[in-house]
């Protein structure tokens, strides 16, 4: 494809940005990003069975982490490039973090890994559903465009709060600690490691770069965090934390590896079942699949949201173009997530790394994409880049999208409290979902008390109050003995 048609199909210029920038801000989302490979596969699968930590299914069996690792990166590149092909914005797609972990500690205990993942596939088919039917789109237009402010601040304190735990900024005390502060700075109050000391130096790097409008930022902070990295490990031997030592480096090990090309083992695409709908009570079933798309459902909301007003690619009505088609392509992430055994597949908040860095198209996603792809072949040569090095463009971008809370008229505070709860609940509980619910719920019920009901849409009535039935699912399993 010539420069021309390219710039054209993208509509690059028409939307202020050049090549240049779409490729830089799509390898800056990679590098963000390219945690999932690694994280991913020690929430969903395990090294071998007889590990004490094992995640185990109903029957026993595990994921192992090679293999998830591959599909991780599999999923995560063709969907992304889709999106960007297909959508044309600069989100890019991987496993989802939530949905995840309610897989392996929820779901596996009761059933098979397959029939596990086929509960995956049924939540990707609803939402598509959903998006087929408008429905999806409708809610998402839905929004006042004052919660729409709410929710990307909210997500900027998200990233911003992920970034300082990555890198061990920002540490949960232990349940013996003879405090009932519940995170403390780093160990003891101090940064205490060279990890951390490497996230502050990258933090600080990269905020200086910005304020000073140094293109590509984010980019040279990032890499000059890695080279940091590389030159304290070779001189103090931090080493791999490996989950146990709170001095060592979390994901990532900023050294030379061994080996640099490896074939992937995609044997797990296509082991999926449905057998879970005879295992166990369909109530049981039907509960789990509306947890696993009202979670879904609602982050990818949330998270379009953010990223689209950070992009600056509403239009005047406040609406993203083209809703339904990037709508459509994350419904089919979860399926394609469910079917390859990586769990679902969502838009990722790490992508406004990538628009902090100019990425304004879908070209930004093409390259992440390829990226992804390239990463199932060249693991160990990424694992180079620790998560510290990488979790400062997190907290620059946080910073970045705190500042359209000026958009919110706090003096109502029919506007201010739902604002307020959507923005905190976010970090606070580690959920874009349970924010916006929160926020939704606040705002439907402060416009009815005080005679303002008209002004609520009626889509806002229905979605509060399958987001009560939300928070009321464990309560309601409880209840029926499921």
């Amino acid at each position: 494809m010539g420069a021309g048609r390219l710039d054209r199909y993208f509509k690059i210029t028409e939307r202020g940005s050049t090549v240049g920038r779409e490729v830089r801000g799509g390898l800056v989302t990679f590098v963000t990003m390219a945690y999932i490979v690694v994280l991913n596969p020690l929430i969903m699968g395990s090294f071998a069975a007889d590990d004490a930590g094992a995640k185990r299914d109903v029957l026993g069996n595990i994921l192992p982490v090679p293999q998830v690792a591959a599909v991780t990166a599999l999923v995560a590149g063709v969907m992304t490039i889709l999106f960007g092909l297909i959508a044309n914005y600069p989100f890019a797609i991987a496993t989802g973090l939530g949905i995840n972990s309610l897989v392996a500690v929820t779901l596996a205990p009761q059933m098979t890994w397959p029939e596990a993942m086929g509960l995956v596939v049924v939540n990707g088919v609803v939402v598509l559903v959903l998006v087929a039917t408008g429905f999806r789109t409708a809610v998402f237009n839905s929004v006042p465009p004052e919660l729409k402010a709410a929710i990307a601040v909210g997500i900027g304190l998200f990233i911003c709060l992920i970034g300082f735990v990555d890198a061990g900024f920002v540490r949960r005390l232990p349940d013996d600690a003879k405090t009932t502060v519940p995170v403390g700075l780093g160990i003891n109050g101090s940064i205490a490691s060279w990890p951390t000391f490497v996230f502050v130096f990258g933090l600080l790097l990269t905020g200086v770069l910005v304020a000073r409008r140094v293109r590509g930022a984010i980019l040279i902070g990032v890499l000059g965090s890695t080279v940091l990295a590389m030159v304290v490990e070779a001189v103090f031997k931090a080493g791999p934390s490996k989950g146990t030592d709170p001095k060592g480096w979390s994901l990532g090990y900023p050294g030379l590896p061994e080996q640099v090309f490896g074939l992937p083992d995609l044997s797990l695409v296509g082991d999926v079942s449905f057998g879970a709908w005879w295992r166990l009570p369909a109530i049981t079933v039907a509960l789990l699949v509306f947890t696993l798309v009202l979670t879904d459902f609602f982050d990818t909301i949330g998270t379009m949201t953010g990223l689209a007003k950070e992009a600056d690619l509403l239009d005047r009505d406040g609406q993203l173009p083209g809703t339904g088609k990037a709508l459509f392509i994350d419904g089919a992430s979860a399926v394609a997530g469910g079917l390859a055994s990586s769990s679902s597949n969502t838009v990722y908040i790490e992508s406004a790394a990538g628009i902090a860095e100019g990425a304004r198209t879908g070209l930004a996603n093409v390259v992440t994409g390829l990226l992804f792809l390239a990463a199932m072949f060249f693991t160990p040569l990424y694992q180079v880049i620790p998560v510290e090095a990488a979790a400062p463009a997190l907290v620059i971008v946080g910073a970045l999208m705190v500042s359209q809370v000026r958009e919110i008229d706090f003096s109502d505070f029919t506007v201010a409290l739902p604002a307020f709860l959507t923005i905190v609940v976010m970090p606070f509980t580690y959920s874009i979902a349970n924010g916006i619910g929160a926020g939704f719920i606040s705002y439907v019920l402060l416009q009815a008390v005080t005679g303002k009901a008209r002004r609520v849409h009626p889509l806002m009535w229905v979605v509060s109050v399958a987001f009560i039935a939300y928070f009321a699912v464990g309560p309601l399993r409880q209840a029926l003995g499921i």
